[in-house]
Parts: structure tokens; C-alpha cells; sequence
């Protein structure tokens, strides 16, 4: 048993040192120990290098519905939106199911750290009932040699132990696709950041012909600087 316990140790540390716990307020802290301790699933990725300014990302980080009506346009799937909250957090729906809610707990250039509150109803994910978790989200990213890259580490924590136990088969397969999943989600937005910065036009009569004033509005702010 010692050694069992002594193995997750050594598994658990390495990954928990990546979060800036030190960097939070206590309250932010509390629930990140939290996560981290109960996490059902950790895993990583890495995203391959982008023609886009670390300064355009920061950007479209900081407007989410902005984002959301370019990933649109972009016609990436799952199709999201985006929706502002008092106090800063923002939330987006895929309008079948899916949906989380992000709260930023810390950031300074080339680091994000995010509580995310998730929700899958029932059959969105191919499960027979609706499935929540809180997942803690450690986002680094910077301007290598080749452009843009980032690296992201998950833990998610799933709404009940239950749950834990009906997944615990499929681990390995469930990492491996949430792994996947952001992988693709933070490659498409490096994406199209780096075609807004090549030319931004391209995303101007779309936006405009879908009518978000809101995303209109912060995209000729970020992208038709004179």
C-alpha cells in the first residue's frame, strides 16, 4: 500500500508544481488544491507553432464572444457562443448540450490559469445521463522561433465519486480524447489568429452578415487599427 501511495506521490507532484498555487489569492488557492487532489483525469498538451503576434492572442483571450463568432465563421465543430458575466467570468453553449463556464483566477503575460465549471446533458457525449465536472486549466504560452505555441495541463475532477468509478475502465481513452479535444480547440483558434493577422478582412463581411454588434465592434477595435 506504501508503495501504491508513494506512486501517486511521485505522479501527482511533477504536474502539481506546474500550478502557480503561490500566485493565488487563498480562496482561488483552496479550490485549486481542491481540483488538483479530487482530479479524476490530468493530462497535457502542446500546440504546434502559429504565424500570430503573442500579443493578437492575447487579445482574442481577452474578448471571448469575439472568438466564438470567428470560430464560427471558420466552421469548426463542435459550433460555439460565447456569453459575458458580471464579475468577468464567461460561459459558452454549443445550443445541444454542451456547455462550461470560465472563470479566470490568474494571469501576466504568457500564463492563464482558469477554473472551468463544464456540463454535458444527457447522450451529448454519448452517456446515458448528464455528466458535470470542475476542471482547473493552467494555459502557458509564448513567441518561440517558429511563432506562437502554448502548452496546456487539465485537471478535471467529475461531479460525483460515482461517476470516478464508472469511467475508471476508460481512463486511458478519455484522457487521450479530452488530450485530443483541446489540442484541436487551442490549434484553431492559433489558427485563426494567424489568418486575422495575415488578413483581416476575410473574417470583417462574415461577422458583420451574422450581425453581433459586440464582436463587430471589438474585431475593427483589434483588426482595422489605423
Amino acid at each position: 500500500m506504501r508503495m501504491i501511495l508513494a506512486g501517486l506521490l511521485v505522479a501527482w507532484f511533477p504536474l502539481a508544481g506546474q500550478v502557480p498555487f503561490d500566485q493565488l489569492q487563498p480562496p482561488e488557492r483552496a479550490l485549486a488544491e481542491d481540483i488538483v487532489r479530487k482530479a479524476d483525469f490530468v493530462f497535457e498538451t502542446r500546440t504546434a507553432p502559429k504565424r500570430v503576434r503573442l500579443a493578437a492572442m492575447e487579445e482574442l483571450f481577452d474578448h471571448p464572444r469575439l472568438g466564438a463568432a470567428m470560430w464560427r465563421h471558420c466552421q469548426f465543430v463542435p459550433s460555439f457562443y460565447a456569453f459575458l458575466h458580471p464579475g468577468g467570468a464567461w460561459s459558452i453553449d454549443d445550443t445541444r448540450g454542451l456547455r462550461g463556464t470560465m472563470h479566470l483566477l490568474f494571469h501576466r503575460p504568457g500564463l492563464r490559469v482558469y477554473f472551468v465549471e463544464g456540463r454535458a446533458e444527457q447522450g451529448r457525449l454519448k452517456t446515458p445521463f448528464a455528466v458535470s465536472a470542475r476542471m482547473l486549466t493552467v494555459y502557458r504560452y509564448w513567441e518561440g522561433p517558429k511563432g506562437f505555441e502554448s502548452h496546456l495541463q487539465t485537471w478535471t475532477a467529475l461531479d460525483s465519486a460515482l461517476l470516478g468509478i464508472v469511467a475508471r475502465p476508460f481512463r486511458g481513452y478519455i484522457r487521450q480524447r479530452q488530450d485530443e479535444f483541446i489540442a484541436y480547440i487551442n490549434g484553431n483558434v492559433a489558427t485563426f489568429g494567424e489568418v486575422a493577422a495575415v488578413d483581416p478582412r476575410e473574417f470583417l463581411g462574415p461577422l458583420r452578415r451574422e450581425g453581433d454588434p459586440q464582436a463587430i465592434r471589438e474585431f475593427e477595435k483589434l483588426f482595422l487599427k489605423k
